[in-house]
């Protein structure tokens, strides 16, 4: 294959990260179009029910985002071995999964919803039409989560260009069908929902017809070959690492959101907006982290040591690049994008108290995300599990200390404490991925 071995240059990192960080950039602007549409039927109501059904679907639905990632590295891999029928292969398993994992969540949206709801509780009208939405959106559930098989297989091609075909392709449709059916049929939040379900499979549609060159052969109906015991007992064995990895940090963030609610409604408004500051870098930084899954995927699979450690090295200098950028942006305008953000005096002071942190954030937490990119593509997800199982354990170790003696400082300290020592753990790790890049 000749993009497996073409050169490792910064022009291929930048073909590879540029097209996912303009996609991620479309993200925002569909949940404001979403909260705007919603917004001119002039009742608090419906936003909120738009907002808390659509968080607990994604909620659901990340939990999944473990098929993304482990489509990209194995994919990569059997790339870069050359072993095209396991490319193949690979989707088809990860689009059956993705359906039949999206078909499970159809079957339990009732109790989807009701553990939703009592972990967030609303008004009684807030949940009924909060109730409407997910009994609408969730039937896109199979399209959504085969779609994170999609993608992870495109990336791993270096194709993002169809990536972000797709994801704007969706956005675009979802944005046209909000506007109608809101606010040209009158149907509400069912209208959202039901615009946000029909992008979906549109996208699925679309992500399987930029695959369609892999059903132009046999393989893809070879039964022995796409249920191979051995091959889906390492997908499973993957996905489940990086499983158990996405709880753990789920877990991190989540706790942080409820400590930070036990310091009062200015400190967690303050927090809630510092958070977006996060999103951001995450925006900018995923294309490269993305990079540095597919071509160390290559690497390994190729068992090239030199190409690897290459691949390694120019994607995480393009990743600090971005963080650095990241945290100079936040120091010169971090307090004009807090004042836009809200209009409540209390809350900029505190948010402005707290920029400090954000402005460190991207430089402290870039070799934990650079590394996690990394070790993804060589598939090493074993130590990525074992090491969240470090860092989540010292976080909850110095979280409630820290909080005591620092209050809402010492709940940031906490969360940046945890990227070290995720960073540090992977980072003792590396050598060992590289021994195992090498030829047999």
């Amino acid at each position: 294959m000749a993009e497996t071995t073409a050169p490792l240059t910064h022009a291929r990192v930048l073909r590879i990260a540029l097209p996912i960080v303009l996609a991620n950039m479309t993200v925002p602007i569909l949940g404001a179009v979403d909260t705007g549409v919603i917004g001119q039927l002039g009742l608090a109501a419906p936003i909120g029910a738009v907002g808390i059904g659509a968080i607990i679907l994604s909620a659901i639905f990340w939990i999944f985002g473990f098929l993304r990632m482990g489509t990209t590295g194995l994919t990569a891999q059997a790339r870069g071995a050359g072993d095209g029928a396991e490319v193949t292969a690979l989707l088809m398993r990860a689009l059956l999964l993705g359906l039949a994992a999206g078909a499970v969540v159809v079957a339990l949206q009732g109790a989807i919803a009701s553990a939703g709801f009592r972990l967030a509780p609303a008004s009684a009208e807030v949940e009924a039409l909060a109730r409407q939405y997910i009994a609408i959106r969730i039937w896109s559930a199979p399209a959504a989560i085969a779609l994170f098989g999609i993608t992870g297989w495109l990336i791993a091609q270096e194709r993002t260009r169809a990536v972000l075909v797709v994801q704007l392709w969706m956005n675009g449709l979802n944005i046209g069908l909000d506007l109608w059916f809101v606010l040209g049929l009158g149907w509400g939040v069912p209208g959202v929902a039901l615009a946000t379900a029909m992008a979906e499979w549109s996208g699925l549609a679309l992500g399987l017809w930029l695959c369609r060159d892999a059903f132009a052969g046999r393989v893809w109906r070879d039964g022995a070959r796409v249920f191979d015991a051995a091959r889906l007992g390492h997908m499973a064995v993957v996905n489940g690492d990086i499983l158990i990895r996405t709880l753990l940090l789920e877990a991190i963030v989540v706790s942080f959101m409820f400590f930070g609610a036990g310091r009062g409604d200015v400190e967690l408004a303050a927090n809630q907006i510092l958070l977006q500051f996060l999103n951001i870098t995450a925006f900018a930084l995923d294309g490269f982290a993305f990079a540095a899954e597919a071509l160390v995927g290559q690497a390994m699979g190729a068992r090239a040591r030199g190409a690897l450690r290459r691949a390694a090295v120019m994607a995480s200098q393009w990743g600090l690049a971005i963080c650095a950028a990241m945290a100079l942006v936040f120091a010169l305008t971090g307090g004009a994008v807090i004042d836009i953000m809200t209009t409540a005096p209390e809350v900029r002071e505190a948010a402005r108290s707290y920029l400090g942190w954000m402005i460190a954030a991207p430089l402290v937490g870039c070799a934990a995300w650079m590394l996690d990119g990394i070790f993804i593509g060589a598939t090493r997800t074993r130590d990525m599990r074992n090491m969240m199982i470090v860092s989540a354990a010292v976080y909850f170790a110095v979280a409630l200390p820290l909080i005591a003696a620092f209050g809402n400082h010492g709940l940031w300290l906490a969360l940046h404490v945890s990227w070290v020592a995720r960073g540090v753990t992977l980072g003792l790790r590396y050598p060992a991925l590289e021994r195992a890049a090498a030829p047999a």
